[in-house]
C-alpha cells in the first residue's frame, strides 16, 4: 500500500489539512426550522423555567440599557470639563457608581436565579408526588 488516495473527494480533503472524513452537506432541522424552536420546546416543558430566563434576561437588558444612558451621559459631561480635577472627580463619580450598579445587578441576577430553581425544583416534585385520592383502587 503506498498511502495514495483513490477517491478524488477524499484527496482533495486531505489535500487542505482536513480530516479524512467528508462533511456532511445536509442541513439538520433545527436549522430548517424557526429559530425560536428551541425556545417553544423549553417552554412546553418547563413552563416555570422559562418564565424564569424571559425574566432574567428582561433585566439583563433593562440594565444595559440603563448603564449605556449613563455612560453617554457621562461622555457628555467629560466633553463639557474645563479642569483635568473636574475630569478626574468625574471619572472617580463614574466608576464608584458603576461598580456599585454592577455589584448590586449581579445580586438581583443571583436572587431571581435562586428564585427561579426553587421554583424548578418544587413543580418537579409537586409533578411527580402523588396525593391521597389519586391512588387507583
Amino acid at each position: 500500500m503506498t498511502g495514495a488516495v483513490n477517491d478524488p473527494a477524499l484527496a482533495s480533503n486531505c489535500s487542505k489539512g482536513g480530516l479524512f472524513m467528508a462533511k456532511s452537506t445536509k442541513k439538520s432541522a433545527a436549522d430548517k426550522d424557526n429559530p425560536f424552536a428551541m425556545s417553544a420546546a423549553m417552554m412546553a416543558i418547563n413552563p416555570a423555567s422559562m418564565q424564569a430566563w424571559q425574566e432574567v434576561m428582561t433585566e439583563c437588558s433593562r440594565f444595559v440599557m440603563d448603564r449605556l444612558q449613563q455612560d453617554f451621559e457621562t461622555q457628555q459631561a467629560i466633553l463639557g470639563c474645563k479642569s483635568p480635577a473636574e475630569l478626574v472627580q468625574l471619572q472617580t463619580e463614574f466608576y464608584q457608581n458603576a461598580i456599585k450598579q454592577y455589584s448590586e445587578e449581579t445580586m438581583r441576577l443571583m436572587q431571581m436565579m435562586s428564585d427561579a430553581a426553587g421554583t424548578a425544583v418544587s413543580e418537579a416534585q409537586s409533578s411527580t408526588k402523588r396525593r391521597y385520592d389519586d391512588v387507583p383502587l
